[in-house]
């Protein structure tokens, strides 16, 4: 029974601590589905990554909230108007999870696990030989409190992004990928930084203080040689 009750309090801090986040509040306000928009949204401020007519492909994109990012970041400016979240759209979004997706408008979505090669084939025939701009990587496997299990798991996800960009960004293209902290993260800098000319870590200030989140930008593929 006090297993129960600890467990109680920890999910009604958790609750309390959720619905007063500013960042729960502003994506209320603005129409996102989660806080994560303004992760995105921090690292493409900082770092003017994503652009109009670009093709960006999202992985582990559920529930969707950066797809609603990039979504409104293609929305035309005309008319001093811009960031609709429907309508006309300049820019190709391809998003992929395994779980299910709901619609967002202009989204291809392709719901499969990225680890399998049978769903990597239909990622890339959606992607149909374009150089891709930009990959944004959520992607996060389920976590079982041992360090050593978990960050090779992490590790597996972010390889098998590191692998797609390499196939498939454009010479000066980016790929944003979740990291945590902890157990692999150095050797995780070590490969961005053998395929990319620029790599950054960035903590953005809507990742939770608490949370062992980060995320690793790489910018410019090295020429392989």
């Amino acid at each position: 029974m006090k297993i129960k009750t600890k467990s109680k309090k920890v999910n009604k801090a958790w609750l309390a601590d959720h619905m007063n986040d500013p960042y729960v509040k502003l994506a209320q306000r603005e129409g996102y589905r989660a806080r994560a928009a303004y992760k995105l949204k921090e690292i493409d401020e900082a770092l003017g990554l994503i652009k109009p007519g670009q093709l960006v492909v999202d992985l582990g994109a559920v529930p969707g909230a950066w797809s609603q990012y990039l979504r409104r970041k293609f929305a035309p400016k005309e008319a001093g108007t811009g960031g609709a979240a429907v309508g006309q759209l300049n820019g190709t979004i391809i998003a992929l999870d395994v779980l299910p997706f709901e619609p967002i408008e202009g989204v291809k979505f392709i719901q499969g696990d990225f680890r399998e090669d049978e769903v990597l084939k239909q990622l890339e025939t959606e992607v149909n030989g374009r150089p891709v701009d930009v990959v944004v990587s959520d992607m996060a496997p389920n976590l079982s409190g041992i360090e050593s299990s978990d960050a090779a798991r992490i590790a597996h996800l972010v390889e098998l992004a590191l692998q797609f960009s390499q196939a498939h960004l454009k010479p000066e293209g980016a790929l944003v990928a979740k990291v945590f902290h902890g157990s692999g993260y150095s050797q995780l800098v070590e490969m961005f930084k053998k395929q990319f000319r620029v790599v950054k870590p960035i903590k953005p200030k809507a990742s939770r203080d608490r949370s062992s989140e980060t995320f690793l930008v790489g910018i410019g593929l090295k020429k392989a040689g």
